[in-house]
């Protein structure tokens, strides 16, 4: 593939997987109908960030999740408090689910090896880091602040670590399942060397 389509075909699959993102978010967002009153839900909007991840490394990783934080912002679905919160938790919590691509040469040449229980297993392992990098960026976003709500008596960083992980447990585990049946679904030229 020469490189100007090349080039055409990830910015339209970065678009595309920005705009999947956001629409499932979104639903996630309507169906909580309010469990998580200071934002979070349980969602698998980490599915197409994962997935381009998967297909075109870190650079598409990281631009799939910069691009759903600032759709979420740009079309209100965000729940910005102030600034800095609003920038750890959209832009760089779901940037850094991104960075699952650091996993991208390993799952591709097990993907071309045909070596199925090892790229499932990097997949998994690539989706734990992304989710667990986003969990980290909620949780300071938590602590600095959502501390006033934590219940009398209870420290602020327990809190946010059990309320943020009561949406992205869930949310990482769901993702890591879609994931594998996707890419066990689709030819596997899209993830191979």
């Amino acid at each position: 593939m020469n490189q100007k389509r090349s080039n055409t075909l990830f910015i339209a699959e970065v678009a595309v997987f920005s705009a999947l993102a956001y629409l499932l978010d979104f639903l996630a967002g309507i169906l909580s109908l309010k469990i998580w009153p200071q934002g979070g839900s349980v969602s698998i909007a980490m599915v197409p960030i994962f997935l381009i991840a998967y297909r075109w490394g870190i650079k598409g990783g990281l631009l799939t999740g910069f691009l759903l934080g600032l759709l979420q912002v740009i079309l209100g679905f965000a729940q910005v408090y102030t600034f800095l919160q609003g920038f750890i938790d959209y832009f760089l919590a779901f940037t850094v689910v991104g960075l699952a691509g650091v996993f991208t040469g390993l799952v591709k040449e097990a993907i071309s090896k045909n070596e199925k229980g090892k790229w499932m297993t990097y997949v998994i392992i690539g989706a734990f880091l992304g989710s667990a990098l986003r969990y980290i960026c909620h949780v300071i976003s938590g602590i600095v602040f959502f501390g006033e709500y934590a219940p009398k008596g209870q420290p602020v960083a327990i809190y946010s670590l059990l309320y943020n992980g009561t949406f992205m447990l869930p949310s990482f585990i769901i993702s890591a399942i879609i994931i594998i049946i996707v890419m066990s679904a689709v030819p596997k030229r899209l993830f191979s060397k």
